[in-house]
């Protein structure tokens, strides 16, 4: 069994809609394979970096940035899993009131000191998401899952 951790911060709730389309297409029945956890950013702690086989990450755009809690998650788990985590595929979604790419921008940055592994390109939904937003995070948490119940990623 693989272990996909879904981590999240939203406050307007359009991040809380992707996350839930994520959640829908990691959960969905062609994937037997996957454990998946959700957590919100603020409850996520280095023990369940350590369970994770692959990682979602969801964030709004926050001042051209990440979250504040989202932050906070990866602040709270550096050294705590530092040395012990192999690299770990990971993607990301964005709900974006710009254009996303300084919140992608900050994510890869930091990636690269965990390590993370990015698997796909970022999905940035602009504005309130739309029906294709969601579809297209319904197919990134599909193919996360899939991806890791295959033993591509």
């Amino acid at each position: 069994m693989k272990h996909l951790l879904i981590v999240f911060h939203s406050k307007t709730g359009n991040t809380r809609q992707l996350a839930d389309a994520v959640i829908d297409g990691a959960s969905s029945g062609d994937v037997g394979g996957v454990e998946v956890r959700v957590l919100r950013a603020a409850d996520a702690g280095p023990e369940d970096l350590l369970w994770a086989d692959g990682l979602l990450l969801g964030t709004p755009e926050n001042f051209g940035y990440l979250s504040g809690a989202l932050k906070d998650f990866l602040d709270r788990t550096f050294y705590e899993v530092e040395g012990k985590l192999t690299p770990l595929p990971y993607a990301m979604f964005v709900s974006a009131g710009n254009d996303g790419t300084g919140a992608v921008r900050a994510m890869e940055r930091i990636a690269n000191g965990y390590p993370f592994l990015a698997v796909q390109a970022p999905l940035i939904a602009r504005g309130t998401p739309t029906p294709e937003d969601l579809d297209s995070c319904r197919e990134l948490g599909q193919a996360m899952a899939m991806g890791l119940e295959m033993g591509i990623f």
